[in-house]
């Protein structure tokens, strides 16, 4: 992901103007996800062990350090915003359609991502837990006319 990043703004130049915007965005996306990628993978190896025994099958132990499940959740929170003002700005509405749109679906994809996040961390998998996941998709439900 960070090698697409530099392809993405090394391409800037080679790409038509009305375009840019996006392209910039593409690769500020991706510089997130790979930030949080090395964090994700730094917190589960400082989270876990991985051993094998005589070339045998792998165990996974717990070490005692908590595993962060927090950083997926603010990846989402401040990618999935920017990918769908990107695909706004690809499809090239008119300027005040697509400042009205970015902005209701930018904010209903992060308040469907911080509805999520309780379900993911509840201990006890019951109503509740589903109920978060079915609750954060009523936020973009009134917008996915435009994405279909």
């Amino acid at each position: 992901m960070g090698s697409a990043t530099i392809f993405f703004w090394l391409q800037l130049p080679n790409v038509t103007k009305n375009y840019r915007t996006a392209l910039t965005i593409t690769g500020i996306v991706t510089l997130i996800a790979t930030y949080h990628c090395i964090r994700i993978f730094n917190s589960w190896s400082e989270a876990f062990t991985v051993s094998s025994k005589d070339g045998g099958d792998y165990t996974v132990q717990l070490t005692g350090s908590p595993f962060n499940d927090g950083y997926r959740y603010v990846d989402w929170l401040l990618t999935v915003p920017l990918l769908l003002i990107e695909l706004i700005l690809v499809v090239k509405l008119p300027q005040a359609e697509t400042v009205s749109l970015s902005t209701k679906l930018g904010l209903a994809s992060a308040l469907m991502v911080a509805l999520g996040y309780p379900g993911e961390i509840q201990e006890d998998l019951s109503h509740h837990h589903w109920h978060c996941y079915l609750d954060r998709y009523l936020p973009l439900h009134p917008h996915l006319q435009f994405l279909v």
